[in-house]
């Protein structure tokens, strides 16, 4: 990998980020790094006036982002941008769900940094890249994998929608954070049911949540 390049690191632990920054060493001969401990950070990046990223590494679990919520909007909103799942969690089933969610890549906190910079240049390069021992070729159950799929029909802002709603907001706290009125967020709700195949708010609630997109 050569010449110039930028890759954002979106993690809440600064430590961790720390941990990040040398497994991207060397992977552009001259390299930007932009941290981020946030959801909201990782947009204003990627919205800056001439910002061109190359790759994010994102944590599952961070502010703004809970579940595979974060991946999803990111996916859909700058489909252009590879992103690598870097998690704490190493179950195989959440492995294949980030994959699915459409992630190049999905890296333990656990692996040797030497081993996550290999990683990185395979996404980088093209490629994509899982643990060696997780086997990608078992799907998912049926009804897990049609949710998947479901979830990945929303678009950024009713995915937004649907966090906020397992998170237990109302209607009008919802416009009030997305600035928004209620009516817009009613429309959001009733696109949400119908693409997900549920009848009410609980159901798209404990549909998500299936999947861990609430926590």
């Amino acid at each position: 990998m050569t010449s110039k390049g930028t890759i954002i690191i979106a993690d809440d632990h600064p430590l961790f980020r720390r941990a990040l920054r040398q497994a991207v060493d060397g992977t552009f001969d001259a390299l930007t790094v932009i941290e981020a401990g946030s959801l909201e950070e990782v947009t204003a990046a990627l919205t800056q006036d001439g910002a061109e990223v190359d790759l994010i590494l994102l944590d599952l679990k961070m502010p703004g982002a809970s579940g595979f919520s974060g991946l999803t909007y990111l996916r859909s909103q700058y489909p252009a941008v590879p992103v690598i799942v870097v998690s704490g969690v190493e179950e195989p089933a959440t492995i294949r769900t980030s994959i699915e969610f459409g992630a190049a890549g999905y890296i333990p906190k656990t692996i040797p940094v030497e081993v996550m910079n290999l990683a990185i240049r395979t996404v980088l390069d093209g490629g994509s890249w899982v643990p060696p021992d997780v086997n990608l070729s078992g799907a998912l159950d049926k009804e897990t994998g049609d949710l998947v799929r479901r979830l990945a029909s929303l678009t950024p802002q009713q995915m937004r929608v649907l966090t906020m709603l397992s998170e237990g907001l109302l209607n009008k706290q919802i416009a009030y954070e997305l600035s928004v009125s209620e009516a817009t967020v009613k429309a959001h709700v009733s696109a949400i049911l119908m693409k997900l195949g549920v009848e009410s708010r609980t159901q798209a609630v404990i549909a998500a949540s299936k999947i861990e997109i609430s926590h």
